[in-house]
């Protein structure tokens, strides 16, 4: 089997127990790649449509479909069908500094866990980091680590102007790596 070479870079890093850290380098300008955070017709391009009310306490709604987010795509591997359908995801927004962070609750429990987008120029590119932290639940950090690895990777394709590899080849791809790292922790 091809042996899928993975930059080291680019992987979802571990920070503490249980959240993730990742970053992409990606074409600026900031205010661009803003757009494609917070835009719900740019957004659906990489990750979800959704309306987002962009100010702190304001409610967020992410519209996934997984399936129809790239062509030359394959089929949900075993156990992931229902992400490749329509689904949606509600939350609220904990900051908001545009075009520099913004941070969301991934959900509407008390103790669902959060994401946090921070935008830095760098050498005339911009830094994306996204953290997702308060990811207590078994397993989840092996999903939460691929999934924002490949939606990453959609949008530094969709900046930089290249076709995007398929959502689901490239979770197949990634998954692996992240399931070894999370046995051997």
């Amino acid at each position: 089997m091809h042996h899928h070479e993975i930059d080291p870079a680019s992987l979802a890093q571990p920070v503490g127990t249980d959240a993730i850290r990742i970053e992409r380098l990606l074409p600026g300008p900031r205010e661009r790649v803003w757009r494609y955070l917070t835009e719900p017709d740019l957004r659906r391009k990489w990750l979800a449509a959704g309306a987002f009310d962009l100010a702190p306490g304001g409610a967020i709604e992410l519209v996934f479909h997984n399936n129809a987010l790239t062509p030359n795509d394959e089929p949900p591997p075993a156990g992931s069908e229902a992400h490749g359908e329509v689904s949606r995801l509600r939350g609220t927004v904990l900051a908001c500094e545009k075009p520099s962070l913004l941070a969301f609750t991934w959900g509407t429990e008390p103790d669902s866990s959060q994401v946090r987008f921070e935008l830095a120029d760098e050498g005339g590119k911009v830094r994306l980091t996204v953290t997702h932290s308060r990811v207590v639940k078994p397993g989840m950090v092996v999903s939460v680590s691929a999934g924002w690895h490949c939606h990453l990777d959609l949008l530094a394709s969709e900046l930089e102007g290249r076709a995007p590899v398929g959502f689901w080849r490239s979770i197949r791809a990634v998954r692996p790596t992240y399931e070894r790292r999370a046995a051997s922790a």
